[in-house]
């Protein structure tokens, strides 16, 4: 099933999707089966370990909600860094400075 740290990021994750819908009136269908698929960690490491950043990341930038990404959410909680290896949180970090995101740490 996972650890408890994977079922609060399955949570977290779930979340994210919630509040884009809500706040940025955007409908994230095709994370929403992925996360249903794949679960939180999963769909995360998808997400990061594409070539290129999904569609929903680039409507979010467009959105100006770049805090609603899996990206920012890994990125702004340390509590999910041992989730992944140094190279994705690399990835996470670079996309987000690459579109202008200022809360990167």
């Amino acid at each position: 099933m996972g650890s408890d740290l994977e079922l609060e990021f399955d949570h977290a994750m779930m979340g994210i999707y919630e509040r884009a819908l809500s706040e940025a009136r955007y409908k994230a269908s095709k994370y929403f089966h992925m996360l249903h698929e794949h679960r939180g960690l999963g769909t995360a490491r998808l997400l990061i370990n594409s070539s290129r950043v999904s569609d929903g990341y680039t409507a979010l930038w467009k959105l100006g909600r770049l805090d609603l990404t899996v990206e920012a959410l890994i990125c702004e909680n340390q509590k999910w860094h041992e989730l992944f290896t140094t190279r994705e949180l690399g990835i996470c970090r670079k996309r987000l400075l690459d579109y202008g995101y200022e809360k990167v740490r």
